[in-house]
């Protein structure tokens, strides 16, 4: 569709479109971030938690702080979605 010959209701909805498709790799590319994160971080934590016990409320926060990437993508998110 050229740009001469496309309506206004068709350009609303294109623009809708693509501000889902960025909500979605928003939230998408957030989560893959975050995953590949913890990899290395959830297999170190479960090593130091084995070697001392009292490394675990440290580890679990070296778990959870990379999980806050998702939660910056989901509000990223919302605001596309929702301006």
């Amino acid at each position: 569709m050229t740009i001469e010959t496309m309506t206004v209701e068709a350009a609303q909805a294109m623009a809708s479109g693509y501000t889902a498709i960025g909500a979605g790799l928003a939230v998408g590319l957030a989560g893959v971030g975050t995953g590949l994160g913890e990899m290395g971080i959830g297999a170190a934590a479960v090593g130091a938690t084995a070697e001392d016990r009292d490394m675990f409320g440290l580890a679990l926060l070296f778990t959870v702080l990379p999980e806050t990437i998702v939660i910056f993508g989901r509000v990223i998110s919302l605001l596309l979605l929702f301006q």
